[in-house]
Parts: structure tokens; sequence; C-alpha cells
């Protein structure tokens, strides 16, 4: 709950945050009065500011906070100002993800209050109420304390999944829900378009970790004739059942909610088995970063190791990775390999494609140097000996 004193009188709200913020024990009302640098020692104090002004204020607002808060960071000139030398990893990533975090913390302290049918009852206010109820699903019987940030984080998600994101491997758009990872960066759709399919894949495929569907969209277009995906968050497996429905594919898309693979008493072997984990050996902070860090890489793993009882004879798992790991040195390539083997797998090819998102040549921030020098992969792995686990 959020407590405040407004005209005399103590109040107080639920408070909702999806990142897991824990609520700012001390809250003072804010409004147009309010200078960008006092409010700025408000949020290093720890203290929210829940807005009664003007709406478009709180945005200006939230934006005068950013600098401040990306300012000690600044120094020198040039785009790439701020990389580090690869011998000053992975504690450059460390320092860099608490530097994030925080950065959150302090912007997540600008507080908006939604009215029960998901209002906001500020002056130039817009109406978000469909964004609102999207992401967080019906309106309550109470109001609600969410932070500006959060907000507008939604209102985002109902815009890409308003337009969509084109993925010219399908030849059509993805429309990613709130909280499900978006395919932006479709070199790893392009590479999955393109890798030659095993024999026997176009009668079955699983996909692990489907989250938008996108490739088990590609395999089916690829004509495979039945895929099984599988996805243990909600939120994906309503969105990718949205996209498959658009693209008409649900006919030839199973979906399934479970951990990794399909049960082998009822789905039995597959000729193709595909999985594009979390590229990150770390701990995800919000919901959202699920898609980008596997702590201790459980997902990366857990898929090699079950990868040889799910192959049918003769068959490939294509594991779709990024080496930025390996140059943040969270994770080596040694390592990898020495999973693979473990497992009882053998590599059978790769195909490699560089990264074609703006932060891999323009990123002027520690990462950098590992983004610029990134390399997508699929690994095409089949079972040691080309014998399979009884």
């Amino acid at each position: 709950m959020i407590h405040w004193s407004e005209h005399g009188e103590d109040r107080s709200a639920p408070w909702r945050s999806e990142s897991g913020a824990s609520a700012p024990r001390r809250v003072v009302l804010a409004d147009d009065t309010l200078a960008a640098d006092a409010a700025y020692r408000l949020v290093c104090e720890g203290t929210g500011l829940l807005w009664r002004g003007d709406f478009q204020n709180a945005r200006h607002l939230l934006d005068a906070l950013k600098r401040r808060i990306e300012r000690p960071r600044k120094s020198g000139k040039g785009g790439r100002n701020n990389a580090v030398p690869a011998a000053e990893f992975p504690h450059a990533f460390h320092l860099h993800r608490q530097a994030q975090a925080q950065r959150a913390r302090l912007l997540g302290l600008l507080l908006i209050e939604l009215q029960p049918d998901w209002r906001i009852a500020l002056r130039r206010a817009p109406d978000w109420r469909a964004a609102c109820a999207e992401a967080w699903g019906p309106a309550l019987q109470e109001s609600t304390i969410v932070s500006l940030r959060e907000l507008l984080g939604a209102v985002g998600a109902h815009e890409w999944r308003r337009k969509g994101v084109d993925v010219p491997a399908l030849g059509a758009r993805i429309y990613p829900h709130y909280g499900v990872f978006s395919p932006v960066r479709g070199e790893y759709v392009d590479l999955v378009a393109q890798a030659p399919l095993p024999p026997g894949a176009d009668a079955l495929a699983f996909e692990i970790g489907t989250g938008t569907g996108v490739l088990a969209a590609v395999l089916a277009r690829r004509g495979v004739a039945r895929v099984v995906a599988t996805e243990l968050d909600p939120r994906a497996l309503a969105c990718a059942r949205d996209n498959l429905t658009r693209l008409g594919l649900e006919d030839r898309v199973q979906l399934l909610q479970t951990d990794l693979f399909p049960p082998a008493t009822t789905f039995g072997r597959a000729p193709l088995i595909v999985c594009n984990p979390p590229w990150l050996p770390a701990k995800a902070s919000a919901p959202i970063e699920r898609a980008v860090y596997d702590e201790d890489s459980r997902m990366l793993r857990g898929f090699l190791t079950g990868l040889p009882a799910h192959l049918a004879p003769h068959g490939e798992g294509w594991l779709i990775l990024s080496d930025l790991a390996e140059h943040l040195r969270l994770r080596s390539r040694a390592e990898l390999l020495g999973w693979i083997a473990a497992a009882g797998l053998e590599v059978r090819g790769r195909h490699d494609i560089r990264p074609r998102h703006g932060k891999a040549t323009a990123g002027d921030d520690a990462l950098a140097g590992p983004r610029a020098a990134e390399v997508t992969s699929l690994w095409r792995l089949g079972v040691a000996g080309g014998t399979q686990q009884p």
C-alpha cells in the first residue's frame, strides 16, 4: 500500500509494480510548482512524488530527472567515451546493471494515481484506459498508484501490440503483448528461416520457449506440418496464440504450457527441436528481463541436457545464441562446448550473423565494445555418434 497525507487526511491506495519495485515508504504530493532540482533531491532520498499537477508537466519532469540521473555518468567527448577494456568485464557489466537498476528505481518514484476505471484524473491527461486494461486486466474497485515510468511502458506496449513488428522472414507482422519480449532483433529469426532443415523436419518440430510465437510461425511457414511450441508464461502463451491465429497457423502449431520439452510419452521425439534461450547468465530484476537473463544458464543447460532424450534418430537441435556473454566474460566458449559434450551432443554445423540493431554500431555506454563484437549463431546439434538415449 501507498500512504500519504492530503487535505489534512491520511490516504492510502494499492501499489502496482510489474517490475517488483517496493512501494516508497515516504510519499509527498507534487505539482507544477516543484522544480526539477528539488524533485531530484527528493527521489535521491527515496521519497515518492505523487503527482497532482498537469499531466504533461509530469512527463517533462520525468525527462528532467533522466537528464540529472545520467549527467554524473557522462564524461569526455565522442561516441564511445564510456566504453571499458575487455579485461574489466564482467565487473563492468555488473556495475552497468547496478547503475541501470538505480536509474529505474529513482525514475520509478514519480507516481500517478489511476482511478478505478484506469482513468487519470489530471489536467491534460490522455485517455489510456484501453492500454492499462490490456496490460493489467479489468478495472479494479479502487484507485491504484503506479509509477509514471511503468505507465508509459504499458502505453508503449499497447502501441507495439497495435502496430506490430515487421518480420521480413515471415513476410508478416508479429504483435507482442505487454510483458512479452518483442522480436525487434530480427537476425535470429533470419537464422531459423535460412538454415537447412534436417531430414524429417517437414513432419514435426518442437520449439522450446516460444514467446511471441515468431519462430514457431517461421517453421510452419517453411513447410513443417506440425509444430509443438512450449512456453511457461501465461502472457506469452496468449500472445503466441493471438499471433498464430492472425497468421492462420493455429491448426499447424500446438501451444503447450510446460517448462522446456513436451512430454515424450505424449509427443514422442522430433527430428528438429529449436530453442532461443535468454542469452546472458544473470539474474533478472523484472519479469520482462527473463527473456534476456537466464540465471546460472538454467534454461540453456536444461535444453542441452534434455535434448538427446527428445530428438528423433539423426535429428538436430537448433540452439540460437548470441556470444555477447563471452565478450562480457560471463560465460566462455569452452564452457558452452563443455556443456554440449557433457550432454552427449556434438556440433554438426553453425550459422553466424551480425546484429543489425542500433546499439551494435552506435553504442555509447560501458557495453559498447562487446556489443560491437557480438555474433548471433544457430548451433546445429546432434547426438554424438548418431545414437539416441533409450
